[in-house]
C-alpha cells in the first residue's frame, strides 16, 4: 500500500511538471508570447543603439575639443586628421573614403 501511494506521489509530481512546462510552451509560442520577445528584442536593440550613439557622440566632441584647441594654439591639425586606426593596422580596413 505505501509503495502504490509513492508511486501515485511520483506520478503526480510528474503530471504537474509536465502540465507547467506544456503551459510555459503554449504560451511562449502563442501570439501575445511571441509579441513579448519580439517587443523586448526591441527594447534591447534600441539600447544598444542608444549606447553606440553616446559613444559616437563623446568620441566626436573629444576629437572637436582637440581640433578647436589645437587651432586656437596655432598648431598644425594635419596630424589630428589622421585615423589612428590605419596606422594600427597597415592601412588595411579602418574608415572608407
Amino acid at each position: 500500500m505505501v509503495k502504490r501511494l509513492l508511486w501515485l506521489g511520483v506520478g503526480v509530481a510528474v503530471g504537474v511538471i509536465v502540465v507547467r512546462k506544456l503551459a510555459r510552451t503554449a504560451e511562449a509560442v502563442s501570439p501575445g508570447g511571441i509579441a513579448d520577445r519580439l517587443r523586448e528584442t526591441a527594447v534591447t536593440a534600441g539600447d544598444s543603439f542608444r549606447s553606440f550613439m553616446a559613444d559616437v557622440s563623446d568620441g566626436m566632441a573629444q576629437k572637436e575639443a582637440e581640433l578647436h584647441d589645437a587651432i586656437a594654439e596655432g598648431r598644425p591639425i594635419g596630424d589630428l586628421l589622421e585615423d589612428p586606426e590605419e596606422e594600427n593596422n597597415g592601412g588595411r580596413g579602418g574608415t572608407i573614403r
